[in-house]
């Protein structure tokens, strides 16, 4: 590959201004605030519309809150292990996220036009983000492998396919997915993980020298995990229907990452040379309960159920760090450079499927009240819902899958100004990057993805 090929001077700056002065026009077009009789608190479900939702527009700001500093904090200083990338995965975080939540409050709010206009609440801004969170989990299994202009190409292509499925799922199906596992976090793994597989490098297979971290890399990451991991009951549930539901949807997911701590823990353990840790699996690993309780985070699961499926999430995703992203990048050529498929690819499964499981049982509300021929209509009523449920999760994977492959060949086209490969993982090849003190740089490297500890 051409060494000019990297050269942004003309191709970022010309995409990034195009693309915000679309978005701005957009705006222009079809956004306005709101006006406090719609888009509040359960915006897309109008029995809940009343005067309630017209007393204060902020109500839900602290919970937007939370999910920003989630995306902005927790996901950008996540990936900042890898030891020389460090300004792009906090940088390109920032840019991708502040691009993002302008694109997918246009894409998602276009379903939902009032009056010809997207009238914008704090309720429509939560969801903004969280389809920026599609991105930036896509993002983690590409990381150090793409260049700006390719990540912004990404970006649009996914929020748009992301719109659609949201839109099947949620309005069509009538699925429940409070917390997302299926549309945010399966979606944007699987997403990803297609993309990766057709931007592979056969050159990167046997890993690449900068594809490992350093001591203080780690524990930058570890900041973002930390974040992440006390915001996430906020995730969660703010979206939930104010009152009971937002309660259980904060306290399921209370419970089920506490529980995912310690089966993370254990595990790592149980599968690492002399018993040692492996901060890999306690950086990422941890925060698969929070994934894996989303669908059912405001149903009536019990705390117990909530742990039980923390406790479960984090065995599979520390097993999945361990044995299954080696398989899937010498079989599959795979190369998930950040273990999306282990932190948000298989608990969203997992949370896809302890949704169907939740559904089926009626476990949405209490109905111990009902009579016994409305509790017949109800247990049918129950299984339709947990097809209906079954069918959001396929469809969440079938559009990832397809969408991530069409965009991932999209991303593949040569003048995109993508980093030759032993220039992957380096922050230099598109950042003006300060000297760096050497001296210990031998002795703290690790390898983060293979390491393997002496006898």
């Amino acid at each position: 590959m051409p060494a000019y090929s990297t050269n942004m001077r003309l191709k970022f700056p010309i995409l990034a201004l195009t693309l915000e002065i679309i978005t701005i026009i957009l705006f222009a077009v079809f956004v306005d605030y709101d006006d406090g009789k719609h888009g509040g608190h359960g915006a897309h479900n109008t029995t809940h519309h009343d005067e309630k939702t017209e007393q204060d527009p902020l109500t839900l700001y602290p919970m937007f809150q939370d999910v920003h500093v989630m995306i902005f904090i927790g996901f950008g200083f996540l990936m900042t292990f890898l030891k020389r990338y460090g300004f792009s995965s906090v940088g390109l975080n920032l840019l991708l996220a502040a691009f993002a939540l302008q694109w997918g409050l246009i894409m998602q709010g276009l379903w939902h036009l009032e009056d010809g206009k997207i009238k914008v609440s704090i309720f429509k801004m939560i969801n903004a983000d969280f389809s920026t969170a599609t991105v930036l989990i896509s993002f983690g299994a590409v990381l150090g492998k793409t260049s700006p202009v390719q990540l912004l190409i990404m970006t649009i292509l996914e929020i748009t396919i992301f719109g659609i499925n949201e839109h099947l799922v949620a309005e069509i199906l009538g699925a429940n997915d409070v917390g997302a596992s299926m549309i945010i976090h399966a979606f944007g793994a699987y997403f990803g993980l297609a993309v990766a597989r057709m931007l592979y490098r056969p050159a990167l297979r046997n890993s690449h020298e900068n594809d490992g971290s350093v001591y203080h890399s780690d524990l930058f990451a570890m900041i973002g995990t930390v974040f992440l991991w006390m915001f996430w009951p906020s995730f969660n549930s703010a979206i939930a229907e104010s009152g009971t539901d937002q309660l259980m949807a904060v306290t399921n997911t209370y419970f089920s990452l506490a529980a995912c701590v310690l089966s993370a823990y254990a595990v790592s353990s149980l599968v690492e040379h002399k018993g040692k840790l492996d901060m890999v699996h306690i950086q990422n690993a941890t925060l698969a309960g929070g994934v894996a309780v989303g669908t059912c985070a405001d149903m009536d699961i019990g705390p117990f159920g909530a742990m039980i499926i923390g406790f479960v999430a984090g065995i599979i995703s520390t097993l999945g760090f361990k044995f299954l992203t080696p398989i899937l990048a010498s079989n599959l050529g795979i190369q998930d450079t950040c273990g999306v498929h282990n932190l948000h690819g298989m608990p969203g499964i997992l949370g896809g499927i302890a949704g169907i499981v939740a559904v089926s049982q009626n476990k949405v509300s209490c109905h111990n009240y009902l009579s016994t021929p409305a509790i017949s209509h109800l247990r049918h009523s129950s299984l339709r819902s947990a097809a209906m449920q079954g069918a959001a999760l396929a469809s969440s994977l079938g559009f990832a899958l397809v969408g991530g492959t069409i965009t991932g060949l999209i991303m593949k086209l040569p003048f995109w100004g993508q980093p030759p490969d032993q220039n992957c993982f380096d922050d230099s090849i598109y950042w003006e990057v300060p000297e760096e003190e050497e001296e210990e740089e031998g002795e703290e490297s690790l390898a983060h993805r293979d390491q393997k500890a002496e006898a």
